[in-house]
């Protein structure tokens, strides 16, 4: 058996006021959280136990917590964001882990985990390749609910200049008629849309905001690492399909409040094989799991440890073949969830409906 770790850390200074211990932070000032958070050292949140493959492998695992936020790991100094994620890769290695994933922010800090991983001596992976591989395929399942020729759609991709968001262009342009693409400020996305746009020649679109990106899209995928939501209700075209794989969320809350014409989907949410138990609840149902998650579980049932998903540029070959390799052991895409609800079949047919009146 290959035993394996994943790094976890708080999104905001809510989360950590959720934690019974912590209970009083909710009476403080956010950026003395912060400090406060800073200061702490990584630890063991949990062990993970009962995953079981389809070929019979199984594995177990820990959660370690990184005491900073996603707004520390995107703001903060890079060195000291680093050794933190360090020290989690540090327990995990005491622990007998052979392997470690990257979760959420800790998985951009710097150069996507290429220094953490020459600085331990298992592997490393951010998850990226499965989160690419599910959010793409969610998507385009959504979309064909709802009524949405996706031969024919025009699809967006907020946040494409980051490794996911390149990666799933490569994987969206064989599939739909048109590509929009938008990033954040600063980001000049010409050079890019006119290479894809070459390569599999269809319209590729440079935007310079996100909202002129989405007036168009029929498809969406965010995953940007913005810190706040960054897709709001006056965006989106009726009929439209929205997977938001960002962690914190690219879409606002108000998006499912006030568009029931539009679908919003999480992205990457899998189910794990086996009776397996997470000792902690980070919103999911009994057996669901992030996608990055997954990945690990995935390469330690493989007893592949090496590492995977690392730097900014994923390669489809990984997704395919992580794609592939999560099919072997069971895994697979779990029904789609938005803001912790299951969709309904009530909400596919708003959404159908709309895109039949907007044909």
């Amino acid at each position: 058996m290959t035993p394996f770790a994943f790094v976890i850390h708080p999104l905001s200074v809510a989360d950590i006021a959720r934690k019974r211990k912590y209970f009083f932070v909710r009476y403080l000032p956010e950026r003395w959280v912060e400090k406060l958070m800073a200061l702490k050292r990584p630890e063991v949140v949990s062990e993970i136990t009962g995953i079981r493959s389809a070929t019979g492998a199984t594995t177990q695992g820990w959660f370690v917590g990184c005491p900073l936020t996603a707004r520390q790991l995107v703001t903060g100094p890079v060195e000291q964001c680093l050794e933190k994620i360090v020290q989690c890769g540090e327990i995990a290695q005491r622990l007998g882990a052979q392997l470690v994933g990257l979760g959420a922010f800790t998985s951009v800090v710097g150069d996507g985990g290429i220094t953490v991983a020459r600085r331990l001596d298992i592997g490393v992976t951010t998850g990226n390749s499965y989160t690419i591989a599910t959010a793409v395929e969610g998507a385009l399942k959504a979309a064909q609910l709802v009524g949405i020729d996706v031969a024919a759609a025009s699809a967006a991709v907020v946040g494409a200049s980051g490794s996911i968001g390149k990666a799933c262009i490569e994987l969206l342009a064989p599939t739909v008629a048109e590509l929009w693409l938008a990033s954040r400020p600063g980001h000049d996305l010409t050079a890019q849309a006119s290479e894809v746009s070459s390569r599999h020649n269809i319209p590729v679109h440079a935007c310079t905001s996100v909202d002129d990106a989405l007036r168009h899209a029929q498809i969406v995928l965010a995953v940007s690492s913005a810190i706040e939501a960054i897709i709001h209700p006056h965006m989106l075209r009726p009929g439209a399909v929205v997977c938001d794989v960002a962690r914190p969320r690219d879409v606002s809350r108000q998006v499912v409040e006030q568009r029931p014409d539009v679908l919003v989907i999480e992205g990457g949410a899998v189910e794990v094989p086996g009776d397996v138990d997470f000792h902690f609840d980070f919103g999911f149902p009994p057996r669901l799991a992030y996608a990055c998650m997954a990945e690990t579980m995935i390469l330690a049932l493989e007893q592949r440890t090496d590492d995977y998903s690392l730097g900014r540029d994923i390669k489809l070959e990984q997704v395919n073949e992580i794609s592939a390799l999560g099919r072997k052991h069971g895994f697979r895409l779990a029904g789609f969830r938005c803001f912790e609800k299951m969709v309904t079949e009530e909400q596919l047919a708003r959404v159908r409906q709309a895109n039949e009146q907007h044909k």
